[in-house]
């Protein structure tokens, strides 16, 4: 008889499952994701060089090629910090509530409790007004296309036009989320697709810009002195102010990669998989996301009608001067058939912390939104709730569009708090407290937790900063009104039901108690 059939076989499903039931919870979401798939999600929802691309006009008033391109360079190293940082946390605790989770384990008090359920909302807020900032910028970008035909159309102006266009985004991405998970297999190939599709047209766009400025006359590429090194401050701020607010675009680019973390019930041996995916997916979309700048960046003509396009799109506004009307409009509708592609995997991580948040108390109706349907194997009712949540954003565009770009965006400050609370705890209460994971920072696991809580302190406080010095109140920066009414809201929560429910349903205490007999055995 052959030795190896003498072993006995791991099971890596069995293993995962009981993970997961001793912190708290039934495997109640089948790992339908595998490695590539997860990484494709991941990838598409960070969205850096498309990011990068929509938000091209901020990064050049707010100090230009310097804190776009050395920018990313900064921000990348910290996110990296951030990323192994919270992927540490992922592979000692792989649950999709994640963050929130962390800092209640971590700090074991009533007011860890409070500060968890503080965290969760966060979070949880953050994941919602991302979803609302990709369905707003295709939006944008649907209504944009008619102006590249017709730049005197006043219709992308038109509050109603622009509600019905977001509502109908909202629900198709919701509604392929609810029937993507039918067949196990669809929700992972659509990620795929998408994935393969957005590096794609990473390459196709930036080949049409550089053969276009390369081949037409009349036109010419920028001196490198303008690609690598030109400081434009049109803010009002002094440099220095220009160089953290600067930041915006490139953390916006590259927030979101605890997309993994949230989805770490979907993934096969999450405690290895989940931080490599992490790591990764910021690695992969910081690379793609400096390349493409610096192709645009050569490419582009003129640079002020970039800043103040038509549109209000600047990227719409470099392909037409570069590639030509039809091959713009091409490419972008190219271009949004992919932005469409990423919303799906923004919404599927979103619903996920959504049903995680309802599974563990802390939603109003969490026993009605946490059930996963048996029939479409999804959270459909966290589905349905977080969807008609991120339509009712949509309704702003009637009457008070200064709020709406605030609720857009706070979504990366929000997210940013969230990376730095659980990392904060972690540092607070000792290295020591921390439950073995496969993968660790050792020795340099503090000096990388300062770096990452530092970055998202500092960010933090610039990302609240208005757009110029004492400005009108339509040009305010009202993030942070938005964020704090979010915050009076979840404390009004806390007070209502979240101190009588969160973290304490019947499975979570059960088993909190089976975790940490586990992580005493381990130790």
């Amino acid at each position: 008889m052959d030795v190896e059939t003498l072993k006995p076989r791991f099971d890596q499903g069995a293993q995962d499952a009981h993970d997961l039931a001793a912190m708290g919870h039934d495997q109640a979401l089948t790992r339908k994701f595998d490695l590539w798939s997860m990484l494709a999600l991941a990838f598409c929802v960070l969205g850096t060089y498309s990011t990068f691309a929509q938000d091209l006009s901020s990064g050049l008033t707010n100090g230009g090629a310097v804190t776009i391109l050395w920018g990313l360079v900064l921000v990348t190293a910290c996110n990296l910090c951030v990323a192994v940082s919270l992927g540490e946390l992922a592979s000692s605790m792989p649950t999709a509530l994640g963050q929130a989770y962390w800092v209640f384990r971590l700090w074991d008090s009533p007011s860890g409790r409070f500060a968890s359920y503080m965290c969760a909302w966060i979070n949880t807020f953050g994941w919602w007004t991302l979803t609302a900032s990709q369905v707003a910028f295709m939006t944008e970008f649907l209504l944009g296309m008619k102006i590249m035909f017709q730049p005197t159309w006043s219709g992308a102006g038109l509050g109603w036009l622009q509600l019905v266009v977001y509502l109908g985004c909202v629900l198709l991405l919701t509604v392929v989320n609810v029937v993507g998970c039918r067949r196990e297999r669809i929700l992972p190939w659509i990620n795929n697709f998408v994935g393969v599709w957005f590096t794609a047209l990473f390459v196709i766009l930036s080949l049409a810009l550089l053969i276009s400025v390369g081949t037409k006359p009349d036109l010419s590429f920028q001196p490198a002195s303008f690609v690598f090194g030109r400081w434009m401050n049109q803010t009002g701020w002094s440099d220095g102010v220009v160089w953290f607010t600067g930041l915006v675009q490139a953390a916006y680019g590259l927030t979101a990669f605890d997309a993994v973390i949230h989805m770490v019930e979907e993934i096969p041996a999450p405690r290895t998989n989940a931080p490599r995916v992490i790591w990764l997916a910021v690695l992969l979309g910081a690379v793609t996301g400096f390349l493409f700048m610096i192709v645009c960046l050569f490419c582009i003509q003129n640079v002020d009608r970039v800043v103040d396009s038509p549109s209000g799109l600047p990227f719409i506004e470099l392909m037409l001067e570069t590639v030509g009307l039809k091959a713009a409009a091409t490419l972008i509708a190219l271009f949004i058939f992919n932005g469409l592609g990423q919303g799906i995997s923004i919404l599927t991580t979103a619903s996920r912390l959504t049903w995680g948040f309802a599974r563990d108390g802390g939603l109003p109706f969490s026993g009605y939104l946490s059930l996963v349907d048996p029939a479409w194997h999804v959270p459909a009712r966290a589905l349905w709730f977080q969807g008609f949540l991120i339509a009712l954003v949509g309704i702003l565009y009637l009457f008070a569009n200064t709020v709406l770009d605030a609720i857009l965006s706070v979504s990366t400050i929000a997210l940013t708090i969230s990376y730095g609370l659980p990392i904060a705890a972690l540092l607070v209460v000792g290295r020591e407290k921390l439950p073995p994971g496969p993968f660790r920072l050792g020795r340099y696991g503090p000096l990388l937790n300062w770096i990452s809580v530092i970055y998202c302190a500092v960010t933090t406080v610039f990302f609240f900063f208005p757009g110029q010095p004492n400005p009108p109140a339509s040009d305010m920066n009202y993030a942070i009104a938005v964020f704090g009414v979010m915050l009076v809201v979840s404390i009004g929560f806390w007070f209502l039901k979240g101190r009588r429910t969160y973290l304490k349903t019947e499975d979570a205490i059960a088993q909190m108690v089976v975790a940490q007999q586990l992580e005493d055995d381990k130790k």
